[in-house]
């Protein structure tokens, strides 16, 4: 189903915004920009039309006009009256810009300059015009033509302000002049939205801050395609208009995205299936305090968690990950979300880690906590985006769990070399590595507690069945993080089975997690 609107385009060259019509489809969205096209008739062959006027004594020229050198955007004729003289021509329209004046250039005219030919040049006057697509929106001009309007000002002329050239102006004859009729083998034009750009949606992104800057865009965007084309700026005149738009968009890029899936998932093994992929920006470590963001395409599939600067469009592209990391040994943490109210809500997903505090000042981000504490900070644009993010992390890790079953990670005490198994089935499990003499074995359930120095060592709190009595278990590990993470990965796929609801219902998962 096609979606259309009227926008602004912004040009941050020269800073001005420019009407235009967006239609969006499933896979692309086209930006459209109104032209006089030729219809019928002998064709000049140039974009220019030369158009005689017959002042009227009633209703002069019939026009009004904008603009000027002074602004430095060419005069242009910015209302027409019906059925007066410029409109009975067929040939002019709002938005035309005035290229000569009975053979005079006036391109780099002054406003109040052109307004001084138009209205000296006698009962005949023969205009050059040429339809400026690209007018700035400071002139205000409306998107249809002609139209009737009730504003007869003939006062001091202003290049932001309608001059109306429809009164009688200065002319010697005073007698009713024939019509500006078109004749038969005049060329006849119409105003038409044509089509300028078109932005592909599959794997596409959206942006609504400016590249290198931390100021949100709250009422315009930029959809940028995958072959590197963009939309430009687009700006909205409500901000429900750039929500919906927003959502709208973003929505179609989503479903390709899913068709995107569905395809390469049909060239893998069941255990190795993509979960869920798509763009994020990610928060760049600098040695400085500016906060700065570079898209990043992040995607689950199988045991792993990607992130690509380009998304994977073919099987051999999953090889040239920037970062790859089992998604048993990472944390996924929403960091803040934006509620209704413009309030945050400090939202902790740690399952008895030490929290961070985080400056940034985009609103829905996460954050990935990988092997040695490498902590990833990923933003994206729409808070339906996080929610995704944040489920899709939740299943595809508790998928791997249940394929894998059971996780070993060498381990020391006392100078002693074992090895630590967490087991899907069994729970915990340490043993001799030589000997394979199981040392001791809890359930997930018995674990009561735990800390750790943040480094290596980790002391975990395990209640005796028997005796209820809590025994201290300490060892210690060459990736302590990976560790615990697998740890909190594991317990919270043993309550996802037992209570199915788990991963839907989100105030449980985060009430479980605190509570542990």
């Amino acid at each position: 189903q096609t979606k259309t609107a009227i926008a602004l385009l912004y040009d941050e060259e020269s800073e001005n915004t420019y009407d235009v019509r967006l239609k969006l489809t499933k896979e692309v969205l086209t930006i459209q920009k109104q032209d006089v096209v030729c219809v019928g008739g002998s064709n000049q062959g140039r974009n220019h039309r030369t158009v005689t006027l017959r002042r009227q004594a009633v209703g002069g020229l019939g026009l009004s006009i904008k603009g000027g050198s002074e602004h430095n955007v060419p005069v242009v004729i910015s209302k027409i009256f019906k059925d007066q003289a410029a409109d009975q021509t067929g040939m002019l329209f709002v938005g035309d810009a005035v290229l000569q004046v009975n053979g005079i250039n006036v391109e780099n005219a002054t406003h109040e300059e052109v307004v001084h030919l138009l209205r000296n040049a006698g009962d005949e006057v023969t205009i050059t015009v040429e339809y400026l697509r690209e007018a700035p929106a400071f002139l205000k001009l409306p998107l249809g033509s002609p139209g009737p309007s009730s504003d007869h000002s003939s006062g001091a002329s202003s290049p932001l302000f309608d001059s109306g050239l429809h009164l009688n102006g200065n002319s010697s004859n005073t007698a009713p002049s024939s019509p500006s009729s078109p004749i038969a083998k005049d060329p006849r034009y119409e105003k038409r939205w044509l089509d300028t750009l078109s932005v592909p949606l599959s794997m596409a992104r959206i942006s609504r801050y400016k590249a290198g800057a931390e100021k949100l865009r709250w009422n315009a965007f930029e959809v940028l395609a995958l072959d590197g084309v963009s939309s430009g700026i687009l700006r909205f005149y409500t901000a429900q208009d750039g929500a919906d738009w927003l959502r709208a968009v973003s929505a179609n890029i989503r479903e390709l995205t899913l068709q995107n899936m569905k395809m390469a998932n049909k060239c893998c093994s069941p255990s190795n299936q993509v979960v869920h992929m798509g763009w994020v920006n990610e928060k760049l470590q600098g040695a400085d305090s500016s906060q700065t963001f570079r898209p990043k395409f992040l995607a689950l599939k199988g045991p792993s968690f990607y992130v690509f600067s380009t998304p994977p469009v073919s099987t051999f592209d999953w090889v040239r990950a920037e970062r790859t990391y089992h998604l048993c040994e990472v944390l996924f943490k929403v960091h803040k979300f934006w509620l209704a109210e413009d309030c945050w809500l400090q939202a902790n997903l740690y399952l008895g880690l030490q929290d961070f505090e985080f400056e940034d000042q985009r609103p829905y981000c996460f954050s990935v906590v990988a092997s040695h504490g490498k902590s990833h900070v990923f933003n994206v644009e729409l808070g339906s985006e996080l929610a995704v993010w944040e489920k899709s992390f939740q299943r595809a890790t508790f998928m791997e769990v249940q394929r894998t079953g059971s996780r070993t990670y060498m381990c020391s005490w006392q100078g002693e070399m074992l090895c630590f198994t967490v087991d899907f089935a069994l729970g915990f499990t340490c043993f001799e590595s030589k000997t394979k003499n199981v040392l001791w074995r809890f359930k997930f359930s018995q674990l009561k507690g735990s800390s750790d120095d943040g480094k290596t060592r980790v002391k975990l709190l395990f209640q005796n069945l028997d005796t209820k009595q809590i025994e201290t278990k300490e060892l210690e590990f060459q990736d302590l993080t990976a560790v615990l993470h697998c740890i909190h990965s594991f317990i919270a796929a043993k309550v996802a089975s037992v209570d199915p609801g788990f991963m839907e219902n989100q105030s449980l998962a985060r009430k479980y997690m605190f509570s542990s």
